[in-house]
Formats: structure tokens, C-alpha cells, sequence
């Protein structure tokens, strides 16, 4: 979950491409004014923000050559993030580097991204016609051609159910599922029949979810999302981890996160801690199973961190941050080492993320195009080897969240609604309420020792 206030806006100040917003941190957005190296201990978020002033600062002046320079700093640091490419792109085409200009665009199409040169920039429009960028726009197009291995499980009940994060629970032979606009738990049988589970108890969107099925707990969390106008407002920016017994529903335990926190994702290791993320503040957390305070685990590095996965190892975390890609995160020493796009993957816009016998099965609803993915890592699992679309630009895709897995089949929740409501949480003018499903897949596991359906 990426927070909501920032969905429909631009990522980047200076941002080109028309990829679909989730909820960026409120202060991702904010501009200052110091320089990106004057602190070394400077958070990611501030990293970020000083590099957006410099892009602004040189726009501004068109000074397109040290434009390019922060526009590269920037590449850099959000490692090779797609519309960072674009970034590059125009100031070489400013500064009169069409070749390189172009050696970007052409990295940005094998990422399998898309989107209208013309339409969020006049700085491309006076050089569409040169056969360069006609190569360019078809390989977009084709981008945009619709893939599907996945099949429609159920529809989930109710176009104002806002669904965000989901779990299984093989014993009951049903489905939980958070609802953002309802503020609750409801269970969903195969065939579609629900009731509800448990309520939040400071009437705040649900947002994540899962299951400790060996000591019959479920854990989930509660956000009073900014700006949003069904939480109240002198609740907003607070959040909270919740703990429900499995069988009855009822509330059990309740931990306050930081303030300003949005606790939007979440993951259970196999002691029964909890790793919590906070897609607003950038941190990653630890809740022991019997404890009552959050332990941070990160250094700062993060952006917009969104739904851990477990590492084989037990001693690392897979962490996807919306905006720099896919970390793996050491549980002891907090370093962080980022996986290699190798040109070739486009690794941000990841909401939720899955770890299954060699592979990461990530939803991405911050590409251009949205869609659901399978990449496989190498025997080490230290970088990635190829990918395996899932979904991408169909009717039943829409604006697609979290998912999990149930033996080998993964499901995942599409066209939850969230592209047809506005900061506020109410829908959109013009905009019409979907009715949100179930989508199933079976994932064909690349062998090796390491364990299944972890996350």
C-alpha cells in the first residue's frame, strides 16, 4: 500500500512519464533547497527531495547541462527507475545528445514500459517524426498488448468494498480480506459468500493482513489515512498493528505505530514476529510476537516501502520500495543491497510482494502498464535472470493490489477500485465503481531447497 494523498499526482517534480500513482509519502513531495551530498546521513526521502530541487531549480533556469547531471544523480539513485529514465532522456535531448537520448528510451521499452511521449511533455514533440522515436513509440505499443495466464476465482462482494490486502485460511477453507471504505476484516468463501471477521477498532481503514496459522492469529492493520475524510481528521497520519484470535474475531492486541506512520504492509517471520513497513515515513519494522514497542530494522534507505518478503535465509528481507526497487534488507546489521535491473526490469510501482521457490511474484500498479509479474532469480537469489508477465492490460485487471498463495496458485486482487477514487477517498467525477475480484494463476516453482509461499 503507498499512500493515497499523492495517487493522481506526479512522482517527480519533473516527472514525464504517465504511470499510474498508489499513495506516495506526503513528504516525498516536498522540496528543499540543501545538496544531495551535504550530509551523508541524510534519509533516502531527503535525498530525494534534494535532487527534485535541483531538477526544478535548473528547469527553471534552463540550464539544461546541469539539469542532466542531477537528472543522472537521480537516475542513480532510484536504480534505473523507469520514469528516471525519461528524466535523462529530455535533458539529452535538450542539450542536443539525441543518441543518448534515445539509448534511454530504448532501455525504458525493454522494461516493458509505455506511455505518450507527446502527452506529458512538449519537450519529445518536435523530434516524434525522426524514425528514432517512430521505432520507439511502436515497441511502447507493444508494451501496452494484453497478457493474461491468470483466470477470474470469484468477484469479491461489493463495488464500495475497497479491497487492499488479503490471506488464506486453510482450515476455515476461506479468504480474509481488509476493506479500506468499509474500515473492516470480511471473510470470503470459494463461492464467493461472505461474512464479517472483526471490525477496526478506531474505525480507521484496514489495510494489511496475514495469518499465523500456527498459533491461530490474525494480524493486520489500521491507518487513519491523510487527508482521508472516512477517518477523522485529528486521527490522520496514525496507524496501528492489530492482533484478532482466528477463530472468534476478537481484538486481542493493538500497537500505536510512530506518529505520522502509515503501517500499510506487512509480513510474519517464522517466529511469529511481525515486519510492518511505513509506505509514508520510509521505515521498516519489527513487532515481536509478544512484544509491545516497534523496532525499527532499517537505516533510512527507503522511500516508500511496501509488502516484505521473507528471505529463504531467515536472516534477510526482500523489501520493495515503490520508488528504488526491490532491497534485500540484512536483519542484523541493517545494510541494504539493492537487486540489479540489468537493463531489462522494471523493479518500482511494487505494492505487494511474494517469495516462492526461486521466484518474486510482485504486483506492480505503478508501471506503465500495470500488471502482475513473475521474476526469477538465480540460484543464489541475488539477481535477477528473467520475468514472466501475468497479467498486464486486460478488463479484469484494473488497479490491482496484494495477493497470496494457496499450494501453487497465487491469488491476487484485481481491479480493487483504488484508480476510481480521489485524496479524499470519494470516488472520482465522472469516475464508476467496480466491482473488485479474485484473480488465480498457477506458479510453475524453478526448483532448489528453498521453501515455498513465504511473505
Amino acid at each position: 500500500m503507498v499512500e493515497i494523498v499523492t495517487r493522481d499526482v506526479s512522482r517527480l517534480i519533473l516527472a514525464l512519464s504517465a504511470f499510474p500513482m498508489r499513495l506516495l509519502p506526503a513528504s516525498v513531495m516536498l522540496v528543499v533547497a540543501t545538496s544531495l551530498f551535504a550530509q551523508q546521513t541524510d534519509s533516502a526521502i531527503q535525498q530525494l527531495q534534494n535532487l527534485q530541487a535541483r531538477l526544478h531549480k535548473s528547469h527553471t533556469a534552463n540550464d539544461w547541462p546541469s539539469n542532466l547531471i542531477a537528472a543522472r544523480e537521480l537516475k542513480t539513485f532510484l536504480n534505473d527507475d523507469p520514469a528516471s529514465l525519461l528524466e535523462v532522456a529530455r535533458a539529452e535531448v535538450h542539450v542536443g545528445d539525441f543518441p543518448a537520448a534515445f539509448r534511454e528510451l530504448e532501455q525504458f521499452v525493454r522494461m516493458g514500459q509505455s506511455t505518450d511521449l507527446a502527452a506529458p511533455s512538449l519537450d519529445f514533440a518536435p523530434h516524434l517524426s525522426q524514425p528514432e522515436f517512430a521505432k520507439i513509440q511502436s515497441a511502447m505499443e507493444a508494451n501496452r498488448r494484453p497478457i493474461s495466464l491468470a483466470s477470474t476465482a470469484f468477484l469479491l462482494p461489493g463495488s464500495n468494498l475497497l479491497p487492499e490486502d488479503l490471506d488464506y485460511d486453510p482450515n476455515g477453507h476461506r479468504f480474509l480480506v481488509t476493506s479500506v471504505l468499509q474500515k473492516k476484516i470480511i471473510a470470503v468463501a470459494a463461492n464467493g459468500a461472505r461474512n464479517e471477521f472483526a471490525k477496526a477498532p478506531d474505525n480507521w481503514p484496514m489495510m494489511a493482513i496475514k495469518i499465523d496459522r500456527k498459533r491461530s492469529l490474525v494480524w493486520a492493520t489500521e491507518v487513519a489515512l491523510q487527508g482521508f475524510r472516512s477517518a477523522p481528521e485529528s486521527d490522520w497520519g496514525r496507524s496501528a498493528v492489530l492482533s484478532y484470535d482466528l477463530k472468534t474475531g476478537k481484538l486481542q492486541r493493538r500497537v500505536e505505530g510512530p506518529h505520522g506512520s502509515s503501517l500499510g504492509d506487512m509480513s510474519l517471520l517464522a517466529n511469529g514476529d511481525v515486519v510492518v513497513s511505513d509506505g509514508d515515513g520510509g521505515g521498516v519494522y519489527r513487532l515481536t510476537a509478544k512484544g509491545s514497542v516497534l523496532q525499527r530494522l532499517d537505516a533510512g534507505d527507503f522511500i516508500s516501502p511496501q509488502t516484505p518478503t521473507m528471505h529463504p535465509d531467515a536472516n534477510h528481507i526482500f523489501v520493495p520500495d515503490y520508488e528504488r526497487g526491490i532491497a534485500v534488507l540484512d536483519l542484523l546489521t541493517r545494510q541494504v543491497r539493492w537487486l540489479a535491473t540489468a537493463g531489462r526490469f522494471a523493479l518500482n510501482g511494487i505494492d505487494g510482494l511474494y517469495f516462492d521457490r526461486g521466484k518474486l511474484i510482485a504486483v506492480q500498479n505503478g508501471t506503465s502498464p500495470e500488471r502482475v509479474i513473475a521474476f526469477t532469480l538465480n540460484p543464489a537469489l541475488s539477481e535477477i535472470t528473467s520475468e514472466t508477465i501475468l497479467e498486464r492490460s486486460t478488463d479484469t485487471l484494473g488497479d490491482p493490489t496484494h495477493g497470496v498463495f494457496v499450494g501453487n496458485d497465487f491469488y491476487y486482487i484485481a481491479d480493487s477500485g483504488w484508480n476510481a477514487i480521489d485524496e479524499h477517498g470519494t470516488m472520482k467525477p465522472g469516475a464508476k465503481p467496480s466491482v473488485p475480484r479474485l484473480m488465480r494463476v498457477k506458479i510453475q516453482g524453478s526448483g532448489g531447497s528453498t521453501p515455498a509461499h513465504t511473505g
